[in-house]
């Protein structure tokens, strides 16, 4: 059983079990989060499609950790001949959290 799942405006694949990790929430650490925002669900074979989101599925998580950071990008702006250069770093603030139950 899994289900697609809307989470601080990205979309991702969950299980029950599956550990991810998604933009900052506002939770803190061993809290419960629902997120009832569910687009789609497989239940063995059978799918339920919502319209835009399937009535009364609700996805049950745990924040395991609130503070991770994830990679640093770079980003370099150069102009070229006239000695412009540029280089910034950015990282992202991300939260793990481990889905307990797809209801």
């Amino acid at each position: 059983m899994y289900a697609i799942v809307d989470i601080a405006g990205q979309q991702f694949k969950v299980e029950a079990g599956s550990v991810i990790f998604v933009n900052r929430l506002e939770a803190k650490k061993d809290e419960t989060v629902k997120f009832d925002k569910v687009l789609l669900i497989d239940n063995d074979g059978a799918v339920k499609i919502g319209a835009p989101y399937v009535e009364g599925a609700v996805v049950s998580a745990t924040v395991l950790d609130d503070s991770i950071k994830a990679k640093k990008v770079l980003v370099f702006k150069k102009i070229r001949r006239k000695g412009f250069q540029k280089l910034n770093g950015h990282r992202q603030k991300l939260t793990k959290i481990k889905i307990d139950a797809i209801a």
